[in-house]
C-alpha cells in the first residue's frame, strides 16, 4: 500500500512540474484538468509526511536506547505515533479505494409520483420541497426544468437541475422508491394510506462525456399544454425529443422558446443516456450486487416515511431517524453521510 502511495506522490511532483510548462499555462483546460489531479492528490502528500515522522518516531527509541532520560521520552513519543500510524494507515486505504468520477458533477434530479392517487402526488411535491431545502442548506443552486402539476396541489412529475460541489456524490444514493405512510387529509375514516413517489438521480452530463449520434434523435414541435400566459402555449414551443435506439423520451415545454425547451430536453436526454450506459457496465462488471448501496435500481423501495411513528426509515441502512417533519424540511444530511460512509466500508471491504 506504501509503495502505492509514494507512487502516487510522484505523479503529484510531475504534475507540479507540468504547471510551470509554457504549453500547459497557455491552455486554461490542462491547467483546470492538472490542477484539479494536484488538488485530488494534495491530502496523500500531507498524510505521507506525517507517516513518516511517526516511523521515525518509532525508530528513534533504538538509537537512543543507551540514554534513560532520552529513551524515556522517546517511548512516549513512539506511543503516540504508533497509535496514530493505526488512523493513518485506515486513511490512506481510504484515499486508495476509486473514486466516482461523477462525484463532483451537477445533477438532474426526477421526482415522479407512483402508486396512491392524489396521495403520491402530494408526497411527490413534499419530496421535491425537502430536496429543494437540502439543496439550499448546501449552498447550491436548483432550477426546475420541466414540471407537470396534478390536482389538489401535487405533481405528476418535476425535473430539476442541482449545481454545486460534489452535488451528484451526495444525493446518488437517493434513487429509488419512496413509500410514506399517513393518513391522508381526504381520509374521513381515519386509516392510514401507503404511497409511493419514485426518485431519480442522474449525473449531468456535458456534451464531451457524451456524443449523440443525429440520427438516432427524432425531434417533435408542438403546442405546449396547461396554464397559457406570455405565448407559451400559443406557438409551437413544446419539443420532444426521442433517442430511438433505446425509445426514451424527453418533453419540455415550460419555456415559451422552442430552442431553450430544446437545449433543456437534450440535457435530461444526455443524462439519462450516461446512467444507462454506466449502469450498463457496472452490471457487466458485477458492482450491482442485490442490497448494495449503490445499487441505483429505482424499482427498489429504499425508504419509508412514517408519520403515525414520526420517523424515517432507510432500508439499506436498516436504520431508524427520528423527527420526520424536520427531515421534510431539508435535513437530510445525517441520513446522506451514513449512505457515503456505508458505500466507502463495502469498497473498502471489496
Amino acid at each position: 500500500m506504501i509503495d502505492k502511495l509514494r507512487a502516487l506522490a510522484e505523479d503529484h511532483k510531475a504534475l507540479q512540474q507540468q504547471m510551470q510548462d509554457p504549453e500547459v499555462l497557455a491552455d486554461p483546460k490542462k491547467i483546470a484538468k492538472i490542477g484539479k489531479k494536484l488538488s485530488d492528490l494534495e491530502p496523500l502528500i500531507g498524510m505521507l509526511k506525517e507517516y513518516d515522522e511517526c516511523q521515525a518516531a518509532i525508530k528513534s527509541v533504538e538509537d537512543v536506547k543507551d540514554d534513560p532520560e532520552l529513551k524515556g521520552l522517546a517511548e512516549d513519543e513512539a506511543e503516540v505515533a504508533s497509535k496514530r500510524l493505526i488512523e493513518l494507515e485506515a486513511d490512506m486505504k481510504a484515499f486508495l479505494v476509486p473514486k466516482d468520477p461523477d462525484d463532483e458533477k451537477n445533477v438532474i434530479l426526477e421526482v415522479r409520483a407512483g402508486t396512491g392517487g392524489e396521495e403520491a402526488a402530494l408526497f411527490g411535491a413534499e419530496l421535491l420541497r425537502m430536496y429543494l431545502r437540502f439543496a439550499e442548506e448546501q449552498g447550491w443552486k436548483m432550477n426546475i426544468l420541466t414540471k407537470a402539476d396534478a390536482d389538489g396541489g401535487g405533481i405528476k412529475e418535476a425535473i430539476c437541475e442541482i449545481e454545486g460541489h460534489g452535488a451528484y456524490g451526495k444525493l446518488k444514493f437517493e434513487s429509488g422508491v419512496h413509500r410514506v405512510q399517513r393518513v391522508p387529509a381526504t381520509e374521513s375514516k381515519g386509516r392510514l394510506h401507503t404511497s409511493a413517489a419514485t426518485v431519480a438521480i442522474l449525473p449531468e452530463v456535458e456534451e464531451v462525456d457524451l456524443k449523440l449520434n443525429p440520427e438516432d434523435l427524432r425531434v417533435d414541435v408542438f403546442r405546449a399544454s396547461g396554464p397559457g400566459g406570455q405565448s407559451v402555449n400559443t406557438t409551437d414551443s413544446a419539443v420532444r425529443i426521442t433517442h430511438e435506439p433505446t425509445g426514451i423520451k424527453v418533453i419540455c415545454q415550460d419555456e415559451k422558446s422552442q430552442l431553450k425547451n430544446k437545449t433543456k430536453a437534450m440535457g435530461i436526454l444526455r443524462s439519462r443516456l450516461y446512467a444507462l450506459e454506466q449502469e450498463r457496465l457496472a452490471k457487466e462488471r458485477g458492482d450491482m450486487r442485490s442490497g448494495q448501496v449503490g445499487s441505483g435500481d429505482r424499482s427498489e423501495k429504499i425508504r419509508t416515511y412514517n408519520y403515525p411513528q414520526d420517523r424515517v426509515t432507510d432500508h439499506r441502512l436498516g436504520q431508524n431517524f427520528p423527527n420526520l417533519p424536520r427531515i421534510m424540511e431539508g435535513d437530510i444530511d445525517p441520513i446522506v453521510e451514513a449512505l457515503v460512509q456505508k458505500s466507502q466500508a463495502e469498497k473498502l471491504a471489496a
